[in-house]
């Protein structure tokens, strides 16, 4: 004897996440029960890039880059591929912050910061950091 069973949620919301058990009742007075757990994601917004200097003298100045998000996942790019850290790039615990010390001539270009969740990806508006000798 096969039963099949389903759940329907329509218009989903963040407030339908969690737990939820079902439970089969069975011939014979059994009962299985199983668990399940419903994540719930919106499509993320594009992030606000913000840079602390775009102009920088190479080898002597700093730049630090912050990504405004509330993505869980963040991604660093360089004209439009993804970043390569070098020794003197650090980034911050939740990634969303990029530190470039001192900056050399190799890290002029197009910045960017990619933001996603299990749904969605988008990235910010470009930056261009200039560095001159």
């Amino acid at each position: 004897m096969n039963k099949e069973g389903w759940l329907l949620i329509k218009k989903v919301t963040p407030k339908d996440a969690g737990m939820y058990t079902v439970v089969v009742y069975l011939p014979n007075l059994k009962k299985e029960i199983g668990f399940g757990r419903l994540n719930v994601y919106q499509p993320v917004r594009v992030p606000t890039l913000l840079a602390s200097i775009t102009t920088a003298t190479a080898n002597k100045d700093a730049v630090v880059m912050t990504c405004y998000t509330n993505a869980p996942s963040i991604k660093w790019l360089l004209d439009a591929e993804s970043l390569r850290l070098r020794e003197r790039m650090k980034l911050s615990w939740n990634n969303r912050t990029l530190t470039i010390n001192p900056v050399r001539m190799e890290d002029a270009g197009f910045y960017q910061c990619e933001v996603s969740n299990p749904v969605s990806s988008v990235e910010s508006a470009a930056i261009e950091l200039q560095v001159n000798y």
